[in-house]
């Protein structure tokens, strides 16, 4: 048997991405597709400027899309490819109609009550839907993932806390899907780097601290670490790349990272990648062109290990879209069907 599933915000770059990575998924098939009023009643495949491949998949070609309302839906699992100050609105109420809600939206990620989830990183933050349904009284509940930039370095950095992790320097270099469609200006981005992206720094300096968490079976107690970001746009189409700064509290060499690294083990869910962690310790390595696709998008590929006399320094890559978005909140889904909780 499959779960039916939604897709709230469909049209745009992310909702998209959501579409194509559920065509011919094993667990879980396309039953609504929702956007904003104005494209109520019209077909998917007519009114979509389809832009993340070669053609709108065949499941959805034909589907009338419905309105962003629990009564138009017909799903177990919602996906919300929302911009932040819609899904304000919109996901509580599916959540409170017993829906439950794979959120990439920004919105409610730092809400206390709200998982914020990497499955390979903190599994155990989902027990907090229990905290969130008592909370508020829904049927239903919120998970959400983290910030596209934010889930690349998080990846990394959890293997990282065993060696003694006390601090972190990130600079992005973030691919223009990151800004959705269309995105920055041609004009804007050709032959240029522009340094700065609302909001991003931000979301890359909190959202680790409680992914890094602990839970305590009432609330995340945020990880005792320092992150300071710097974040990037640049003439990238696909792939966040992020230069690396970690400190440790003791000694810790380039083979101690390289084996945290090819120790983070994957899971057996369908979207899960053979290997969380590429390792790619090339000194031009990772690329974007040539290594976002690794695990089909959902691996991370990680290079330039070197130490200097601060710590250990890398690169990190992978596909913000893939990885990033989209197949982190369908990860997560599979994983809430494995624990039981849909």
């Amino acid at each position: 048997m499959k779960f039916k599933v939604a897709v709230l915000g469909a049209t745009g770059m992310v909702g998209q991405k959501f579409v194509q990575l559920l065509e011919n998924h094993p667990w879980f098939e396309i039953s609504s597709l929702a956007a904003s009023e104005r494209r109520v009643g019209k077909i998917y495949g007519e009114e979509v400027n389809w832009i993340v491949s070669a053609n709108v998949p065949d499941c959805v070609r034909d589907m009338e899309m419905v309105a962003m309302d629990p009564k138009s839906v017909d799903a177990d699992i919602v996906f919300s490819a929302l911009p932040s100050s819609v899904a304000k609105e919109v996901e509580p109420k599916f959540a409170e109609a017993g829906f439950v809600v794979a959120s990439n939206a920004s919105t409610y990620r730092m809400v206390e009550d709200v998982p914020l989830v990497v499955p390979e990183v903190n599994p155990e933050h989902l027990e907090l839907v229990e905290v969130q349904k008592r909370n508020r009284g829904w049927d239903g509940f919120i998970v959400t993932n983290p910030n596209c930039t934010t889930i690349m370095l998080v990846i990394t950095l959890k293997p990282l806390v065993e060696l003694g992790l006390r601090s972190v320097r990130v600079a992005s270099m973030q691919a223009l899907s990151g800004a959705g469609y269309p995105g920055v200006p041609s004009m804007a981005i050709m032959d240029n780097v522009i340094p700065y992206i609302s909001g991003e720094e931000e979301k890359v300096e909190e959202e680790p601290l409680k992914l890094l968490g602990k839970f305590d079976g009432n609330r995340i107690v945020p990880a005792e670490l320092k992150v300071s970001a710097s974040c990037h746009r640049v003439p990238v189409t696909d792939g966040h790349t992020e230069a690396v700064w970690a400190e440790f509290d003791r000694n810790v060499e380039v083979e101690d990272v390289v084996n945290a690294f090819t120790g983070l083990k994957s899971l057996d869910l369908p979207t899960s990648p053979e290997k969380v962690i590429v390792v790619r310790n090339e000194v031009d390595r990772p690329q974007p062109r040539l290594d976002r696709d690794e695990g089909k998008g959902m691996s991370v590929v990680v290079g330039r290990i070197r130490k200097d006399e601060w710590g250990i320094k890398y690169i990190v890559m992978g596909h913000n879209t893939v990885r990033g978005a989209a197949g982190a909140s369908i990860l997560n889904a599979e994983l809430m069907v494995k624990k039981g909780m849909i």
